[in-house]
């Protein structure tokens, strides 16, 4: 491996870090916040310093990146962003050590967890940093990197790979940068948009842009610590269910209609397998709400309905503590927050995508069990899968039930219940954020023991690389100068 080639990039990520501090500054500077003034200064100068550092070691334009390279700039890439990401907390003691990378890192990551118990008490620079991270992370952070910052040179390809499983199969322009700026457009529009819908449903200017930030990042920050209670409002709601299912499909797919019409969004397999989901879970829940906890129908439908679009997109925002519903309730949101959303898409979990396909290839090896001469391929989108797409599906799901019960066996041993343990396991790894217990619907990590923060760390540093990337930077193997990759 070329260290100089990755830690020039590595250098180019911390000055767009730093750069991208500049936001709140401005902010803290307008609202006279003289420490938040102070911390981001200090915060972008020690950010920038070290970006300096880094770029000072070569210019990797000319430079072929191999796959360890791609793969040892994007997991180190995301650890450093998420290092300096938690200065504004650290400097401005609002956290300790610990607590402000967990911060960090929840919202690069997309999960959305916090471990500050009153959010309202914070600067509004703090806030709006905040709100950044998640949505800085949401699309990724080397899809952000590569849309605003020149072109990295040979061999992206491998950088854009390690961030996402789906890249390749997804790309729609020869250059890697092209794919990304479009992208990028695409998930600009969408923010604007769901902030000019946040504005006029009634929220002011500034929780309308934190909001929307957090909702099109599937990301969840909120600036309340009662999440969305407070407005009691149905059409808000609604907007905002509309906003977290569009940001939970595919933007592939969004870029495939605009250059091949909309029959590309009626063809895809994976959004008619999410859209009938949602529609069922929240059919269901709906129907339980009013059965066991005597809801007026209408608001048991607009609960189940908020709450299964911000479960399954992974944004997690909260209209009720659904941590007191009854447990078949319970059970589907659980399901939701292990499924996701749509594979390209900004939620975590599972996704849709592989839920379909081992789902088909379950049935056909029923059917198989039953006629050993039959032959039939599994198709997805009106193609047919090959065989490796559906050995990724199957390799990622077993990989991701591991970590899970690892996890979740870390908590247990930490003093944890086990269905709080389960249900912070399969939040973290997620992206979701919220759980069952011990986190509660309103997605605090700040009552888990240092041990299972740690890990809470590491494990929402996993979900958001799909579990491979990191696991091959964990391997001593990866950094053995000898390796050929």
């Amino acid at each position: 491996m070329n260290f100089n080639t990755i830690a020039a990039l590595l250098g180019s990520m911390a000055m767009f870090t730093g750069s991208a501090m500049l936001a709140p500054l401005v902010l803290a500077v307008y609202r006279e916040e003289n420490s938040g003034v102070a911390v981001f200064l200090l915060a972008a100068f020690l950010t920038l310093t070290v970006a300096f550092e880094l770029k000072s070691r070569s210019d990797p334009k000319e430079q072929t990146l191999s796959v360890r390279e791609g793969i040892a700039i994007t997991g180190l890439g995301w650890l450093m962003v998420s290092s300096l990401g938690m200065l504004p907390y650290l400097l401005g003691g609002h956290l300790n050590l610990l607590d402000s990378f967990t911060e960090a890192i929840s919202g690069f990551s997309g999960t959305g967890a916090t471990v500050i118990n009153n959010v309202e008490i914070l600067p509004q620079s703090i806030l709006l940093w905040r709100s950044m991270t998640g949505w800085i992370g949401g699309l990724g952070i080397v899809v952000v990197f590569m849309a605003i910052l020149p072109q990295m040179g040979r061999g992206a390809m491998h950088i854009f790979r390690a961030e996402s499983s789906t890249a390749e199969r997804n790309r729609q322009f020869p250059r890697i940068r092209d794919n990304a700026v479009a992208l990028f457009a695409i998930y600009l529009t969408l923010t604007s948009c769901c902030a000019g819908a946040y504005y006029f449903c009634g929220m002011d200017w500034f929780a309308a842009l934190n909001h929307a930030l957090a909702t099109i990042a599937t990301g969840g920050f909120s600036i309340h610590n009662d999440g969305i209670i407070g407005y009691e409002s149905p059409a808000l709601e609604l907007c905002m269910s509309f906003f977290m299912i569009v940001a939970a499909v595919s933007f592939t797919l969004y870029l495939m209609a605009l250059r091949h019409g909309f029959k590309m969004i009626r063809k895809s397999t994976e959004l008619k397998a999410y859209l009938c989901i949602l529609a069922t879970a929240a059919f269901l829940i709906g129907v339980d709400l009013i059965v066991e906890m005597d809801f007026h129908s209408f608001d048991a439908y607009r609960y189940a309905l908020f709450h299964v679009a911000s479960i399954s997109s992974t944004t997690a925002f909260v209209t009720n503590d659904f941590d007191a519903w009854p447990g078949f309730s319970k059970g589907i949101l659980l399901m939701l927050m292990f499924m996701g959303g749509c594979a390209g898409s900004t939620a975590g979990g599972l996704k849709i995508a592989r839920v379909v396909l081992l789902t088909k290839l379950l049935r056909l090896i029923m059917q198989k069990k039953l006629n050993e001469h039959l032959v039939q391929r599994i198709e997805m989108n009106g193609q047919i899968v090959p065989e490796e797409i559906l050995m990724s599906a199957g390799r990622f799901f077993f990989a991701y039930l591991m970590v899970d019960v690892i996890f979740a066996a870390v908590m247990i041993v930490d003093g944890i219940e086990l269905t709080d343990a389960v249900g912070v396991a399969v939040s973290t790894l997620g992206s979701v954020g919220p759980g069952f217990g011990i986190s509660g619907a309103f997605s605090n990590y700040s009552l888990l023991p240092p041990l299972s923060k740690i890990f809470a760390c590491l494990v929402m540093f996993m979900g958001r690389l799909e579990i491979f990337t990191v696991l091959a930077l964990l391997s001593p193997e990866f950094w053995r100068r000898d390796k050929g990759w």
